[in-house]
């Protein structure tokens, strides 16, 4: 019962507080582990693609370990001096793991960046949230790449870590935390990362399946609620949630796309690099700079329906 009241007490800070810029976060320490294992196996492994392959899964096992491990252990410690001192830890980390306001506050100071004219400063604040250059985007592009990023992370960020919290805690969200940042530092389809990366990507991938559908389905219901077009972003869904890559980043664009009667995805630019994708939703209307907002409060209706039903089935389960 403790660690959902965590998951609870996490939730509500991350929804009060975001990630303010002065408080160091733990993901950048998995971040700093991940970097010097790649430095590591690449002095081992080479050149060699058998080697690199091997390399990614030793490395991946390392990071997992590493990252759920030591928040366990610390958190055991911390129950010994006193259960207090865990459930704080606890709470604060869990509070760490979520990324909300995190993710609103970031695609919101896009939409001001565009609302004052400014389309340079616009591309810089949306590069801080994508992965794609955004030295080419218009106006429509930035909104777009904005759009596509909230829609995306708000399984990635949101409730795929959640329902990992509420399966074993701030551990368990940790293991989750490092899947997903070792394929978003490695997980690239370019030389450098083909072969170093495959494990690492392909995990990410099987981390996140269920995850990704359970967003979308939350998405559905949030839409509705909301009074968004739900019946276009069902549409949408059935027909483009595998209009991607990967086999799951277009579940949650998909019902977006179609939430708010927009057209997503396309044609993007990654490493100096155009690359084909196809388009997700119809274009029933013209992206504009308030469907930045709406996505936002989109990603916070997906988010609360997210922490009731998991938070309901895990205190049922464990009550």
């Amino acid at each position: 019962m403790s660690s959902l009241l965590a998951c609870l007490c996490g939730f509500t800070l991350d929804l009060l507080l975001g990630d303010p810029l002065w408080l160091y976060h733990p993901v950048r320490l998995i971040g700093a582990w991940i970097a010097f294992l790649e430095k590591c196996m690449r002095k081992i492994a080479g050149a060699d693609a058998k080697k690199l392959l091997v390399a990614g899964g030793v490395l991946w096992a390392l990071v997992i370990l590493v990252s759920t491990g030591v928040p366990w252990l610390l958190l055991i410690l911390a129950g010994r001096l006193h259960p207090g001192i865990r459930f704080v830890l606890e709470c604060f980390w869990c509070y760490q793991i979520l990324a909300a306001r995190a993710l609103f506050d970031e695609s919101r100071r896009v939409y001001l960046e565009l609302k004052k004219g400014d389309l340079p400063a616009a591309r810089k604040a949306v590069a801080r949230i994508v992965g794609r250059d955004t030295e080419r985007l218009e106006e429509a592009g930035v909104v777009r790449a904005a759009v596509e990023t909230v829609a995306e992370n708000t399984s990635d960020g949101i409730t795929a870590p959640l329902l990992f919290m509420m399966i074993g805690g701030a551990p368990l969200a940790f293991l989750y935390k490092a899947v997903n940042t070792m394929d978003s530092m490695l997980g690239y389809k370019e030389e450098k990362y083909l072969y170093l990366g495959r494990v690492p990507a392909k995990m990410d991938d099987l981390f996140n399946y269920i995850p990704a559908r359970l967003s979308a389905l939350f998405m559905l219901a949030a839409a509705w609620i909301l009074r968004m077009d739900a019946k276009q972003a069902w549409k949408i869904y059935r027909r483009d949630r595998r209009k991607h890559a990967s086999p799951n980043a277009a579940q949650t664009e998909a019902v977006c796309a179609g939430a708010l009667d927009v057209q997503l995805a396309g044609d993007a630019w990654y490493f100096g690099k155009r690359y084909q994708k196809e388009t997700i939703g119809d274009a029933m209307r013209e992206v504009e700079a308030k469907d930045i907002l709406r996505a936002g409060w989109l990603m916070y209706g997906t988010a609360i329906l997210s922490l009731i039903v998991f938070g309901g089935v895990r205190w049922m389960i464990f009550r």
